[in-house]
C-alpha cells in the first residue's frame, strides 16, 4: 500500500507503521528548518549575553535546557543583572509566558485527538513559532495532526536553540557587546517570516496582528511590558475570535 507523504495522519492510517511515522517526524523537521535556523542567531546572542553578565556558561545552557523560552531568558538576565530577587524574577517569567496558557487553549481544538500524555509533553516544548506552525497550517485542518510531526518541530526547535547558547557562550570572550545585542533582532525578522504567509492567505490576520502590535505598543506605555505582551494577547485574541469567527 502506498502512502501519500503528509504532515498529518489520516484517520485510516496505521500509527504503528514505523515508515509513516519516520515521514511524519521528517516533516516536521523540514517544517521547523526556518525557525532552526532563526534560533541559532538569537540563541547565539543570549549565550553572548548572559556570558557578559557574569552567568556561568553551564547556568546559560541549563536556563535554555531547562526554561526554552527566549524573551524570558533575556529578561531574567537583565533583571538579575540589576540585582532583582528571585521571586521577582519567577513572578515576571510567569506573567510574561502567561499567553502560552491561551495558546495552549487553542491548540487543543487540534490535538484532541491525541491521549493526555502526549499533550502533556507536547506542552513542555510549545513556542510562539511553533504554535504558529501548528495552528496556521491550513493543511491540517481536515485531518488529525500527528504527534510525531509536532515531535518534529519541537526537537528541532529545542535542539538549535541549546546549540545557539552553548555557540554563543564558547565566542562570547570574542564578540563585542554591540555585536551581541544586535543579533537578538533576528527574532522580529522570524516572527513576520511566520506571518506573512498567513496574511497573504486571510488579509484578517494581519488586521489581528497590526491591532495586537499596535495594543501592546499602547500598554506599554502605562504597565510593565510583561502586563502589555499579556493584556495584547488576551485583548487581541478575543477581537480575532470575532474578525477570524466564519474561520
Amino acid at each position: 500500500m502506498h502512502f501519500k507523504k503528509s504532515q498529518t495522519t489520516d484517520i485510516n492510517m496505521p500509527f504503528n507503521d514505523s515508515s509513516i511515522i519516520r515521514q511524519e517526524f521528517y516533516d516536521g523537521l523540514k517544517k521547523a528548518l526556518p525557525i532552526g535556523i532563526g534560533f541559532i542567531p538569537i540563541a547565539m546572542s543570549f549565550g553572548v549575553l548572559a556570558a557578559q553578565s557574569n552567568i556561568s556558561f553551564i547556568d546559560s545552557i541549563l536556563m535554555s535546557s531547562m526554561v526554552f523560552a527566549g524573551s524570558s531568558q533575556f529578561m531574567a538576565v537583565n533583571m538579575l543583572t540589576i540585582g532583582a530577587h528571585s521571586f521577582e524574577i519567577i513572578f515576571a517569567t510567569f506573567v510574561l509566558n502567561f499567553r502560552h496558557f491561551i495558546m495552549s487553549i487553542s491548540m487543543m481544538n487540534k490535538l484532541k485527538h491525541l491521549p493526555l500524555y502526549q499533550k502533556a509533553l507536547i506542552s513542555l516544548g510549545i513556542t510562539d513559532e511553533a504554535f504558529a506552525l501548528i495552528v496556521m497550517d491550513k493543511e491540517s485542518d481536515n485531518k488529525k495532526i500527528s504527534v510525531h510531526y509536532i515531535a518534529g518541530i519541537i526537537i528541532l526547535s529545542y535542539i538549535s536553540w541549546v546549540f545557539g547558547t552553548i555557540l554563543g557562550g564558547l565566542l562570547s570572550m570574542f564578540i563585542p557587546a554591540s555585536l551581541g545585542d544586535s543579533m537578538a533582532i533576528g527574532i522580529y525578522a522570524m516572527f513576520i517570516s511566520l506571518l506573512l504567509p498567513s496574511i497573504k492567505s486571510n488579509y484578517k490576520v494581519g488586521i489581528v496582528s497590526g491591532i495586537s502590535g499596535g495594543l501592546c505598543y499602547l500598554f506599554n506605555i502605562f504597565f510593565s511590558s510583561g502586563w502589555a505582551i499579556v493584556m495584547a494577547t488576551i485583548i487581541g485574541g478575543l477581537l480575532g475570535s470575532f474578525i477570524l469567527k466564519e474561520d
